[in-house]
This record gives C-alpha cells, sequence and structure tokens, in this order.
C-alpha cells in the first residue's frame, strides 16, 4: 500500500488530547454540538476526534436535524467546504 495513504500513527483513532468544548451529555444542546464538533473534525481531516470526543460515528442519524441546520447557515454564509462536508455527512 502507498505511503500516502497510511497514517504513521495508525494505531490511534484521532488527536490524542484534542478539546471541542462540549457541553455535558445531558446539556439539551449537547447533540447540536457534537454535530458542529463532527463537521469541525471533518474539516481537520480528524473525523476519528471528532467521533471519540462526541461518542457519535460519522453519518449518526440523530444528528441529522442539526446538520441540516448547519449546512443552511454554511451556505447563507458561503462557506462552502462546510457545506460540502454536512451534505457528505447526510447522504
Amino acid at each position: 500500500m502507498s505511503r500516502a495513504f497510511v497514517k504513521d500513527d495508525a494505531g490511534s483513532w484521532g488527536t490524542p488530547g484534542r478539546r471541542f468544548g462540549l457541553p455535558p451529555r445531558e446539556d439539551p444542546d449537547f447533540d447540536a454540538a457534537a454535530a458542529a464538533a463532527l463537521l469541525e473534525a471533518a474539516r481537520d481531516g480528524d473525523t476519528g476526534a471528532g467521533e471519540q470526543a462526541t461518542g457519535y460515528y460519522w453519518g449518526e442519524m440523530k444528528l441529522q436535524p442539526h446538520v441540516e441546520r448547519i449546512l443552511a447557515k454554511a451556505r447563507a454564509d458561503g462557506d462552502e467546504r462546510l457545506a460540502q462536508l454536512a451534505e457528505r455527512f447526510l447522504w
């Protein structure tokens, strides 16, 4: 396999110690924050860190309404990269 597709730290899942500033899981705003965290982690090329921090996997159905709102705002703001990531999440 080409080295271009192999992470040197292949044993890890996400960036260790990365912080997302999420509210407590019991907070009613947790899922909205988790959706945003997953998309921001993906923007940075580190989806695993977002998954590890939130406890949700990419494409989680429960987060779709939040991602749809993020997508609408990204389109309104002209943030093409965030809109692209949100669309991929919703596939």
